[in-house]
């Protein structure tokens, strides 16, 4: 373990991550590894609990050739003892439940999700082009996205869910306050709203340990974005509330989050995320002084230039901002001859 050092308030325990392949122990029990991304965010936290007789799993991974070899590697080391018994899936993004049926189907061992997630999952699942490409359309045309930029992006849009990775024998449904017994330890589920409607994060009260997910995240704020699906959401609403609940966990917590290192600083690094939306908040209002489309109000919160892959997740984001202060009423939307709604300070 090397020296502690500390960033935005926050202690981190480890500087370098585990080795693919490889396993850190960061508690009694707990292990940590992580697998590769195709993606600017590289990589992805996954977390093995030792049940003693059995291996708990955290999240799955993408769905690629090299996160399945580096399963199998760890088939070989890790699990060489005894095999896995239960999968956990925080949240029903790909790089978490990418890989829920091919895992639950080489152990033949069952999967504990919350209902919203499945939900999701499956909601995902179902699309094909045919009907994603309408609703990307819809999405892009109400937020007043140019002709050019539509085009390009829904040229590279494609379905990446594999259907397969949707079933499961086996499914067990987790809610808030529910206790699970992985690792030699009792885990109680808190719900995170926001970033995915019903992330599970789980708490070990004794050791002080808590498996964030996606929730909370060292040095960068999970994606809260409103999706094709409803464009009247409110996730930003949510996150905030939700993470605020966070706060009653104590303070000096151990968390193990999805992307980045573990850290302790709990409460500075929730208080410094909720000021980071309500900064963003401001921006967006000043944006709205004299009526913006989403599209207008995305290049003022992200002023950078943006990939196409980037510029779905920061247009989703905006729109998240956007429809916080419109459901406040801080905001007022009205339609455009061209069907883009054009929000305005009230």
């Amino acid at each position: 373990m090397n020296r502690s050092s500390r960033d935005e308030g926050l202690t981190y325990r480890w500087h370098e991550p585990p080795k693919s392949g490889e396993s850190i122990e960061v508690s009694d029990g707990v292990h940590w590894i992580r697998m590769p991304l195709p993606f600017a965010l590289d990589h992805i936290n996954l977390w093995l609990l030792d049940d003693g007789d059995g291996w708990v799993l955290v999240d799955t991974g993408f769905d690629s050739p090299d996160t399945k070899e580096l399963w199998g590697s760890l088939f070989e080391t890790v699990f060489s003892r005894y095999p896995p018994k239960k999968l956990i899936c925080t949240h029903h993004h790909p790089d978490h439940m990418g890989l829920a049926g091919w895992l639950t189907n080489q152990f033949d061992i069952p999967l504990w999700t919350t209902h919203k997630e499945w939900d999701a999952f499956h909601q995902w699942g179902r699309l094909d082009q045919d009907t994603l490409i309408p609703l990307m359309r819809q999405f892009y045309e109400r937020g007043g996205v140019s002709k050019e930029r539509q085009e390009r992006d829904l040229a590279r849009r494609q379905v990446r869910w594999d259907r397969k990775h949707l079933e499961s024998d086996v499914l067990n449904l987790l809610k808030a306050d529910d206790s699970i017994r992985a690792g030699g330890k009792e885990w109680v589920v808190k719900i995170g709203e926001g970033h995915a409607p019903e992330l599970a994060a789980l708490f070990n009260a004794e050791n002080k340990i808590l498996i964030s997910g996606d929730q909370v995240l060292p040095r960068i704020s999970p994606n809260v974005s409103v999706l094709p699906f409803d464009l009247e959401a409110d996730p930003l609403k949510a996150f905030m509330g939700s993470l605020s609940e966070f706060l009653t966990l104590p303070e000096d917590t151990l968390v193990l989050p999805s992307h980045k290192l573990p850290f302790t600083g709990l409460h500075a690094r929730i208080k410094t995320l909720l000021a980071h939306h309500e900064e963003r908040l401001l921006v967006t209002l000043d944006a709205c002084r004299n009526g913006a489309t989403t599209s207008e109000a995305t290049h003022v919160l992200f002023p950078r230039a943006l990939d196409d892959h980037q510029y779905f997740f920061a247009f989703g984001e905006t729109l998240a901002h956007l429809n916080f202060l419109w459901h406040s009423g801080v905001l007022s939307r009205e339609e455009s001859a061209s069907g883009a709604y054009v929000f305005l300070t009230a």
